[in-house]
């Protein structure tokens, strides 16, 4: 039987930072929101993009710079960001991160076809 929701007791503990590099995985995806999780070990980076259409920003442990088009700021557990479609930005672990990213399909602009 299908459950009609999903549930993640600790997403945490839904995956294990690996020294040295940046993982994911997407635990989550439907024809309106694609959710993915992230984990960075100390010193990684997510180097400056864009996505095609809003996206959510939750950190859930650690902390890190996230340049958000001219502006930085430092993030810490808890700390949530909204971003618009093709604002640029990139990530800086200071410390193992576990970061939970949401995008919002149906923010897309008419005319994108991309998924990130």
């Amino acid at each position: 039987m299908t459950l009609p929701y999903t549930h993640i007791a600790n997403l945490g503990d839904h995956l294990a930072v690996q020294p040295g590099s940046t993982i994911s995985s997407t635990i989550y995806v439907d024809e309106g929101v694609k959710v993915v999780l992230f984990g960075f070990a100390a010193g990684q980076e997510l180097s400056e993009h864009t996505a095609s259409m809003p996206a959510l920003l939750h950190f859930i442990a650690g902390t890190a710079t996230v340049t958000l088009g001219p502006d930085t700021i430092e993030a810490v557990p808890n700390t949530w960001v909204r971003m618009a479609p093709h604002l640029p930005h990139s990530i800086v672990a200071h410390t193992d991160v576990v970061m939970l990213l949401t995008l919002l399909k149906s923010g897309r602009e008419a005319g994108d076809a991309t998924t990130s």
